[in-house]
């Protein structure tokens, strides 16, 4: 049979299925009034706690201060959006609430305010598409987490955090991500990873110990911004990376070194494309 009339009679079965097929999308929930609803969270009787943050869309709001593991209040006005709960001993998970339909997107409010204690903690943030504005200086990470999808987010750490930080791991996707104060993060690994987003890693602040930071992404923009006094070493590993730096920097094929003092700055950059501006 001719190829042209077995695809003909293809496109004329799939069409009649396809007539045979109704598709029922969930129901939209609908926004009501505003709700403002407290969050406090007492420490854990342990010597350090397991926090767990996960959000989805609006906007979140971290910072120290809290007198007990967590205090702060979230706004909405979808009644699926109320904020949850979960403790089992140190490890604590405060959640939003689950959607059983599509979000009313273009009515909705959902904004989360909260202040962390300086308890030690394993510190994870699982969001979605967000604002975030997250100010962790001050706080005792001993690790953290982010995890989040197409996002805008300002993460600092404007004060020296007051543990030794194992790991700070950060996916995100195709986001505008702005990390600064890193070195007082006080970590001794970082690893990042994105696809086709904007980037900003800032490591000012005070390096305590050498540290090393592998950075993953697709197609982005990535800028590294590195004190001059910071001793400091980026290896760049991607054939179609357009690097830019600032004079401060010698290049060695694809190594850039700075000469400054103290603790060493390890920074590997894997990326498929884009553009590298490494400055102080």
């Amino acid at each position: 049979m001719n190829v042209k009339i077995i695809l003909a009679i293809l496109v004329l079965a799939f069409a009649s299925l396809a007539c045979g097929f109704t598709i029922d999308l969930p129901d939209r929930p609908e926004a009501g009034p505003e709700v403002e609803e407290s969050i406090t969270v007492a420490d854990p009787e342990s010597e350090e706690a397991r926090l767990t943050i996960s959000f989805g869309a609006g906007e979140l709001t971290l910072s120290p201060g809290a007198q007990s593991l967590v205090e702060g209040t979230a706004v909405y006005n979808v009644e699926e959006l109320k904020p949850q709960i979960k403790e089992n001993g140190s490890s604590i998970e405060i959640r939003q609430g689950d959607f059983k339909g599509l979000p009313p997107f273009d009515d909705m409010k959902n904004e989360w305010d909260l202040k962390l204690g300086d308890m030690p903690m394993d510190l994870t943030i699982n969001a979605g598409a967000y604002e975030g504005n997250l100010e962790l200086g001050g706080l005792a990470l001993k690790s953290l987490t982010v995890k989040d999808g197409a996002a805008n987010v300002d993460l600092s750490f404007s004060e020296l955090n007051q543990t030794e930080m194992s790991i700070l791991r950060y996916e995100t996707g195709a986001s505008n991500v702005k990390l600064t104060g890193l070195a007082n993060a006080n970590f001794s690994t970082l690893t990042f990873s994105g696809g086709a987003g904007n980037y900003t890693l800032d490591f000012s602040g005070e390096l305590q110990r050498d540290a090393v930071v592998t950075i993953e992404g697709g197609f982005g923009d990535l800028s590294l911004v590195i004190p001059e006094e910071v001793d400091a070493i980026v290896t760049v590993e991607g054939a179609a990376l357009n690097v830019n730096h600032s004079s401060g920097w010698d290049q060695n094929g694809q190594k850039y070194t700075q000469n400054g003092s103290g603790s060493t700055l390890t920074v590997i950059v894997k990326m498929a494309a884009g553009n590298l501006v490494i400055t102080d």
